[in-house]
């Protein structure tokens, strides 16, 4: 079996005899199997939510990267997407969800108005300055207003690639 050059773990890949052998570190293969099982949190708050919900549907298929698993509990997911208009009264409840998922957890900010506000942050007293103003750090920005499902699935492989190009931290 001739070996795909154009992989990334191409050369990792030696012709053994009988077989194919795969070497890699422990860490290579976790930070992959993360990026390949990242698990949604439930969670739209605005227009954006809906074009989330469509990314689920047999026109996009998000479960073809290992995310079609959106869960209804923070402990149970690992990546959260903030879909929408953050308003203040909804910035404490967005804080709280974020400290009860697990580490390691990653935060993608879907539209305009969860990375800066949007068109209503000029004319509103109530609605937050992006997600970054509540002091939730964000992994991956995906802009538009809203973004396509297409766009999300781009944010989503950024993640994935961000997360495998991860090296262990020191405890």
């Amino acid at each position: 079996m001739a070996v795909n050059e154009s992989l990334p773990f191409a050369s990792y890949i030696e012709k053994m005899p009988g077989g194919q052998v795969i070497l890699a570190t422990s860490e290579d293969l976790f930070n992959w199997a993360k990026a390949a099982s990242l698990w949604p949190l439930t969670f739209g708050l605005a227009c954006c939510a809906i074009e989330m919900m469509a990314a689920g549907s047999s026109d996009y298929d998000i479960d073809r990267f290992g995310s079609g698993v959106f869960r209804a509990s923070p402990r149970q997911c690992d990546v959260m997407i903030i879909s929408g208009t953050i308003c203040i009264k909804m910035g404490e409840s967005l804080k709280k969800l974020y400290a009860q998922m697990p580490e390691p957890k990653y935060v993608i900010a879907m539209g305009n108005c969860s990375i800066s506000g949007g068109i209503f942050y000029h004319d509103s007293y109530s609605v937050v300055k992006g997600a970054d103003a509540l002091g939730i750090p964000i992994d991956v920005y995906v802009t538009g207003c809203p973004p396509r499902p297409e766009n999300l699935l781009h944010g989503l492989i950024k993640l994935q690639e961000k997360i495998t190009a991860r090296k262990a931290e020191a405890v």
